[in-house]
Formats: structure tokens, sequence, C-alpha cells
């Protein structure tokens, strides 16, 4: 175990979802849901940050890394995801989680847990974590989280308070 390595590692992950993190604060200021999304490429480089957008585009499956991975292929090609990793404010649902097997994707870090999620927004769910999802995938995918979650679960609640009130 490296130390200099560990915490330019941990350093990494933590600005990254914090990035990810300031992603969803904007998707809630823009009306959408409060979920936000960042890649980071194997280098350490950050490459991009998404937010949701399914209220302002119409689209059901805008969740903010189906966002990321259709503007990173539009933009920076498909190889910019292939190896990466995907830091998510909100564990990715079913269908985000193949989205990032099937892009390449070789790590997902996740801030609010799915029961974070659950608990807080409520709502339809589809009952099966991230790391379930991708059990038994070849190529395998690193799945860690919680990380930031506190932080993360502050913007949900954000967005639950002025339906509960």
């Amino acid at each position: 175990m490296n130390p200099d390595t560990d915490s330019t590692a941990a350093g990494i992950d933590l600005g990254a979802m914090r990035r990810a993190i300031a992603a969803s604060r904007q998707a809630l200021a823009d009306g959408n849901m409060p979920f936000g999304a960042s890649l980071v490429a194997p280098s350490g480089a950050l490459l991009w940050v998404a937010q949701n957008d399914q209220v302002t585009s119409g689209d059901c499956t805008g969740h903010a890394e189906l966002v990321l991975v259709r503007e990173v292929t539009r933009v920076l090609g498909a190889p910019a995801l292939r190896g990466a990793t995907v830091y998510a404010s909100g564990e990715p649902c079913a269908m985000c989680s193949g989205a990032m097997f099937w892009a390449g994707v070789a790590r997902i870090v996740f801030a609010a847990s799915q029961a974070d999620i659950i608990r807080t927004l409520g709502g339809a769910t589809l009952p099966i974590t991230c790391a379930q999802v991708l059990q038994g995938a070849s190529p395998a995918l690193r799945v860690d989280g919680p990380v930031l979650q506190d932080e993360a679960v502050e913007v949900l609640e954000g967005f639950a308070r002025p339906r509960a009130a």
C-alpha cells in the first residue's frame, strides 16, 4: 500500500464526487431531479460533469449517468468512457448501471445509497442495488460507496422539502 498514491486516489474521489454533488444541486435549481455525475479518466483527469435533465428534456431516461454517457460519447467519443470512473451523487439505478457497463466504465462510485434515495424521495423504485445489477458482469465493474453520503442526502432533502410542505 502506497500512502502517496492512496491519498491521491482519495483526493480524486472526493473532488470528483463533490463535482457530481454540485451538479445535483444545479439540476435541482434547474427544476430537475437532484442528481449529478462526473467522469474521471484512468489518469485521474476530470473529463465531464453532467446533471439529471428528466424534467427539462421531457425524457424519462435523463438520469445524470445516462446524460453523461450520451454527452461524453457525442463530444469526446466512446473511448473516453472505457476504463474510466463515474461518480454519481446517487446510487445508479438498474438502467444506468447497465448503460455504464455497456459503455466500458471500469468503476462506479456513489454518494447517496439507494436506501437513502428511497427514504428521502419515495416514489417508484427498482429495488436492486447497483452492485446487484453488476454482480457477475464480465468484465467486472468495481462499485464503491457511499462516499460523501451526508452531502448528497442534504441535496435530496432539499428536493423533498418543498413537496412535503
